[in-house]
């Protein structure tokens, strides 16, 4: 029985509308894009999480991240 309900709106819920890219990461840090890889390498940076070949970024916790470093560096 269908109930008339778009299975990816169940599927999205709770999903940002989009996930950042690591070309985006580097343009809002304003860093060059080998040190947000290097930043993956060493699991320093914000997390990221792979699809299929391409790695993104949720752009909640690279905030939660960011806020992180800002209130480390403040101590």
């Amino acid at each position: 029985m269908h109930d008339g309900a778009d299975p990816r709106a169940t599927l999205r819920a709770g999903l940002p509308d989009r996930y950042l890219t690591p070309e985006e990461i580097a343009a809002l840090l304003t860093v060059p894009i080998e040190t947000v890889y290097h930043w993956r390498k060493r699991r320093t940076g914000p997390p990221g999480f792979r699809i299929g070949r391409h790695i993104r970024y949720d752009p909640a916790a690279v905030r939660d991240w960011i806020t992180e470093q800002a209130a480390r560096d403040a101590a």
